[in-house]
């Protein structure tokens, strides 16, 4: 590894060198320099680790990630647009809920002259109304001669003599699991704001009967995406009653489906569904247990390799690797420039280019022949190793130039599963298997919504209103 111009490792193997050449050094003295020399092993280690910029760690899990610095202008700026920014402004709601209509005061006019009316000055305020709402249902009660008596029916779902409605469990469930607000901050709201002092069960039962409603979604949600011509596939580690687990994810741009489970590779994907029977376009990173999948089409997350390549550029000092992002990027543009995928001539010129920077990087980087002592394969270096990748599945590399519905990352997959890293941040786990897996389906249900235009607080409280069927068939529609 390269910092500042000095090459780590080498000149720690020349001083590991010198030492045991050098037979004067006493062997206190020895032990000491031996520690030392480890001491800066780990360091370095630690240093040239991969971090969210340059390897596979996701930003929430790598706390000391360069930040942006903020450029200071000479002057300080208010805030909001400044001078020369183009701005927008509100809009007028064609129908109001409330107009109140402002006379004139007559009085006020200067007299001596005839007035007559034109059209008013309109102006709007959008203001917002918290409070509660309590509706009583008075069923009317007969009894004929004999006694018999016969009650006018309630409303659906209407059942107890005082029960929570719809909307105030879509809230709740919103609150929980998109909003990821604890329990506690969510009886904070509704005792402080609307003045209902929900207890913490009921916002449990709530988020546990979305979470059974939810089960036609579920398996829908399984069936389309198992159909779809392309999918995003990821995982993510997550911490079950302090054991590590893994929510798996399958999306597009209109479905998406989270699930957990104890295992990352192909027994979980199994277990949980779609990747089996999935025979389209398959966008994922190198974990390989998706290419035990040999039914579908393979594409290869470049947003992955650019980051590899940043590390390798940082710490190696290796220009092939700028070169390599530099391809990569321009070739992404000129798919976009040209519709989706590029002419054969053009792949071929383009493939040419990349084996090209390839050989180059292979002769600055070459494969380690030493003999190890163990059996199995001979440990290669990361740079080595990002090498080999790229030459042996070209194909899932460069997959987004050749066929248009390849995408070039696979972002969609990383923004699907994104959340639940933040739930972990404030959490800390989940207590239980049900608790990941009720938050799974409810977040795929509301983040589906979502693609979909149907806004999170309108698909919960359809839901509670016994309309899920409704909102399928707009999904279905839409689709």
């Amino acid at each position: 590894m390269t910092l500042k111009g000095i090459e780590i490792n080498s000149t720690v193997a020349s001083a590991r060198r010198a030492l045991e050449l050098d037979k004067s050094v006493s062997p206190s003295l020895r032990a000491i320099v031996e520690i030392l020399i480890t001491i800066i092993e780990l360091l370095v280690d630690r240093v040239g680790a991969p971090n969210s910029r340059t390897g596979h760690v996701p930003p929430s899990q790598d706390p000391r990630r360069p930040r942006a610095i903020k450029k200071q202008s000479g002057r300080k700026r208010k805030p909001g647009g400044q001078a020369g920014h183009e701005g927008s402004t509100i809009e007028r709601v064609p129908n109001p809920d409330k107009v109140e209509r402002l006379k004139i005061d007559r009085r006020s006019l200067p007299k001596g002259k005839k007035y007559k009316r034109i059209e008013d000055d309109v102006r709007q305020v959008i203001e917002i109304s918290v409070s509660r709402k309590v509706i009583e249902y008075r069923a009317e009660v007969v009894e004929d001669e004999d006694g018999r008596q016969y009650v006018a029916e309630f409303p659906e779902g209407v059942t107890r003599p005082v029960q929570y409605g719809p909307e105030l469990k879509s809230t709740a469930v919103y609150f929980d699991i998109y909003q990821l607000l604890p329990f506690a901050r969510i009886q904070d709201y509704f005792r402080d704001q609307v003045g209902i002092g929900i207890s913490q069960g009921t916002i449990w039962n709530a988020v546990v009967q979305a979470y059974e409603l939810l089960e036609p979604f579920e398996s829908i949600a399984k069936k389309h995406l198992e159909a779809a011509t392309s999918a995003h596939f990821d995982e993510t580690g997550i911490n079950i009653g302090g054991k590590l687990h893994w929510l798996h994810s399958a999306s597009n741009e209109r479905w998406t489906l989270c699930a957990p489970h104890p295992k990352r590779g192909k027994e979980a994907m199994d277990a949980i569904g779609i990747l089996p029977a999935f025979r389209g376009i398959a966008c994922h990173d190198h974990w390989k247990a998706y290419f035990q999948y040999k039914q579908c089409i393979h594409v290869l997350c470049n947003a992955h390799h650019l980051r590899e390549l940043e590390w390798v550029a940082e710490h190696e000092g290796k220009s092939w690797a700028r070169r390599m992002q530099k391809f990569l990027l321009e070739t992404e543009e000129m798919v976009d420039k040209a519709g989706g995928s590029l002419t054969k001539k053009t792949q071929e010129k383009r493939r040419k280019l990349y084996r090209s920077i390839l050989s180059d990087a292979e002769r600055g980087c070459p494969a380690n022949t030493k003999k190890s002592p163990s059996r199995g394969k001979q440990k290669q270096s990361k740079e080595r190793n990002l090498i080999e990748r790229l030459k042996e599945f070209e194909d899932e590399t460069l997959r987004f130039m050749t066929t248009i519905l390849a995408p070039f990352t696979n972002n969609q997959g990383e923004r699907d599963i994104r959340m639940s890293k933040v739930q972990q941040k404030i959490s800390g786990c989940f207590r239980s298997l049900q608790g990941a897996e009720i938050f799974c389906r409810i977040r795929s249900y509301i983040s589906t919504c979502k693609k979909n235009g149907i806004a999170p607080t309108a698909a919960l409280s359809l839901l509670f209103r016994g309309k899920i069927a409704d909102v399928l068939e707009k999904l279905l529609n839409t689709s």
